[in-house]
């Protein structure tokens, strides 16, 4: 069968979001490119970014989107502006995962996301709000606390995340930085349900599982696990979420933890995206460091591609090589970041 462009396309619509339709709107954008047809290949590039994005595969995104955004800066008269600035902020939200990429690269491409949108009249709330999202990725937490108290301050827009995401941001800075009476408060309008997305309260539910395992109980905390842990099973973009889940477990239920452990090891293994795999890793050491320190023999379900790359696969040896893909990473960021935050992070996770 010949396939053209627009069966192409069409294929692709038919399928559910992941891998198999990414693989068909990349050979349409191919297809295009073979064609010289500058339009059908911006067009499927569109649709990459938004797969790609939400599913697991940043990388191919950040392809698709730089591809896209060469050929509006060429020709802005040819392309509608509002998707493609939409579309910088999730690249811009996945650009420091990256450690390769240095932080003037990360700097200058969100000063570009706030230039731009200061060109096409949008204020400058999600800029700052990027900015936040931004220092938090690299670990600038005083900054990240001064971009957070500004962007509440400038008016929403056309251009604005939803009031759900931009508030799991808020409970996930409380969190991080251990204020957890605050993350709490912070959750509210989103544990009640007047807050909500395609993601919230997926996310938000693994960032409050500690804090409320501190603040308030272990029964609170494990409904959110039952809760949180339904909304993302199986799920390749919540990878980091998992981890966090794998993280309360640790604490909790050292044997529900390894059947987390087990079901997602292999979409953690093939992952695009290297912060969330060493999130994954890092309460993947956790958790096993604490099986072998119970007396446990347990030997984990591997997948096989990973099996073939490790002869020795006691939970020793399994913790030992987690942990270092997690300090390895770790140091990475820091490098990058310039600071220690996450090698910190990392070694108190790690701490028996």
């Amino acid at each position: 069968m010949n396939y053209d462009f627009e069966t192409l396309m069409d294929e692709a619509y038919d399928l559910p979001d992941g891998l198999a339709k990414l693989e068909v709107l990349e050979a349409a954008a191919r297809y295009a490119d073979a064609e010289g047809n500058i339009e059908q290949g911006y067009e499927a590039r569109g649709e990459i970014v938004q797969t790609a994005i939400f599913h697991g595969y940043p990388l191919k995104a950040l392809i698709a989107f730089s591809w896209q955004l060469g050929q509006y800066d060429r020709n802005p008269e040819a392309f509608a502006s509002f998707n493609l600035m939409w579309s910088y902020k999730w690249i811009v939200g996945q650009i420091s995962h990256f450690p390769e990429i240095p932080l003037h690269k990360i700097e200058e491409l969100v000063d570009d996301l706030g230039k731009r949108y200061k060109e096409h009249g949008y204020n400058d709330r999600t800029y700052l709000y990027y900015r936040f999202r931004t220092a938090m990725d690299l670990g600038h937490m005083e900054k990240a606390q001064d971009y957070m108290e500004n962007f509440q301050k400038a008016d929403r827009d056309h251009m604005s995340d939803c009031e759900a995401c931009e508030q799991n941001q808020i409970v996930q800075f409380y969190s991080l930085i251990g204020e957890h009476e605050k993350a709490l408060d912070a959750a509210k309008p989103i544990l009640s349900g007047d807050m909500s997305c395609a993601e919230v309260p997926h996310i938000t539910l693994a960032y409050l599982l500690l804090p409320m395992l501190h603040q308030q109980s272990e029964q609170d905390a494990r409904k959110a696990h039952i809760r949180g842990y339904r909304l993302i099973k199986g799920k390749r973009d919540f990878i980091e979420t998992i981890g966090r889940h794998i993280a309360f477990l640790s604490s909790t239920d050292l044997k529900k933890g390894i059947e987390l452990f087990e079901h997602h090891l292999a979409m953690a293994y093939d992952h695009e995206d290297p912060f969330h795999k060493m999130v994954f890793h890092l309460y993947s050491a956790q958790l096993l460091q604490k099986l072998a320190a119970s007396g446990s023999k347990y030997r984990p379900r591997l997948p096989v591609s990973f099996i073939g790359t490790e002869e020795d696969t006691s939970l020793e040896r399994l913790a030992d090589h987690f942990a270092q893909l997690a300090l390895s990473s770790a140091q990475q960021y820091d490098t990058r970041n310039g600071n220690s935050y996450y090698m910190e992070w990392a070694e108190e996770a790690l701490r028996p």
